[in-house]
């Protein structure tokens, strides 16, 4: 049990301190901190300096632009975590006073969008009607960010590095490949035969962000079959950006396999047979290990259930 030395000086620590602290980090400097709260900037610097002296120690260190100091980083997690419980209690008050009793919020990348995700969510609404859910879909490091600031309770994305850390929990659903399209616009849209990646060099490439994984695994694979190095025309990680463009014009896409089956089975996209397969990795559901909240533990039971696991196939075979 804390002793109550321990927690004396939180005492007189207030949500201001806190939310004015945040924006300063973010913000880097007081002037645009006080902008953006709307205060003067010896109000801002009052804020700090209390929050300061409450804690017993500098929090950043003032320059150009403001830097957390250790104990500021400290101070930002805590900032962080009650700012998130804080927010996730008020959209929890409003779904009791709408007359629903909870609420989930899962994010999603393209792949689980396109295989798993939707199928689930109606089976899992259907068996409990009564919680509420918000999707959002983005590259998996955006959402892990969600999952840290608890703007997120579950996440399906990629379960490389990132996913095993100690504060979070994870389940494998199923194994997917990178994947090339094309669209209409496309001179290899009734191409049939394996296409070799050195043969597409010259190609209007349309390729997720730097420091995506599956911009990783692309150029390595790239890597692999002696291109050293493409310049994309586009770089983009919206499905709809993806398929709006190589319907306009002779590009060639990338995306999950998953994603790509799903849409090729629409008819809006088409798969580019290649010569070899190019992993992508598991994709699973992610959650913190401090979030005990009864609908996360229900759907992500309901998820590893319902999601079909098909061995990843070599693209040519497609």
């Amino acid at each position: 049990m804390l002793s109550y030395e321990q927690v004396a000086w939180a005492r007189r620590l207030k949500i201001r301190h806190l939310e004015s602290f945040l924006v300063l980090d973010e913000a880097g400097t007081l002037t645009e901190a006080a902008v953006r709260m709307h205060m003067t900037q010896s109000a801002i610097s009052h804020w700090l300096s209390d929050l300061e002296e409450l804690v017993g120690m500098p929090l950043v260190t003032r320059g150009r632009r403001i830097q957390l100091t250790a104990a500021g980083v400290i101070m930002k997690r805590l900032a962080v975590s009650v700012l998130g419980d804080i927010s996730r209690t008020q959209l929890e008050l409003g779904a009791v006073a709408e007359g629903r009793t909870a609420r989930l919020h899962i994010g999603s990348v393209w792949a689980g969008v396109a295989r798993g995700v939707p199928q689930a969510l109606a089976q899992f609404q259907a068996l409990h009607p009564h919680i509420s859910v918000t999707v959002s879909e983005s590259p998996f490091g955006h959402l892990l960010e969600g999952l840290a600031n608890k703007q997120l309770d579950v996440v399906v994305g990629s379960l490389d590095a990132r996913a095993h850390h100690p504060r979070l929990q994870h389940r494998e659903l199923f194994e997917d490949n990178v994947c090339l399209v094309v669209g209409r616009a496309s001179r290899f849209w009734d191409a049939a035969g394996p296409v070799r990646l050195a043969d597409l060099l010259q190609e209007r490439w349309i390729m997720p962000p730097k420091g995506t994984l599956m911009r990783s695994q692309l150029d390595t694979a790239l890597l692999d079959s002696g291109v050293p190095w493409l310049l994309p025309k586009v770089e983009t990680a919206a499905i709809t950006t993806l398929q709006a463009l190589v319907h306009q014009g002779d590009y060639v896409g990338v995306c999950s396999q998953a994603m790509a089956e799903y849409q090729a089975a629409l008819g809006t996209l088409r798969i580019l047979p290649l010569d070899r397969a190019i992993r992508f990795g598991p994709v699973g559901v992610v959650w913190s290990r401090d979030n005990a909240a009864e609908a996360v533990q229900l759907f992500v039971e309901h998820i590893t259930r319902s999601v079909d696991r098909p061995a990843p196939q070599t693209l040519s075979h497609l």
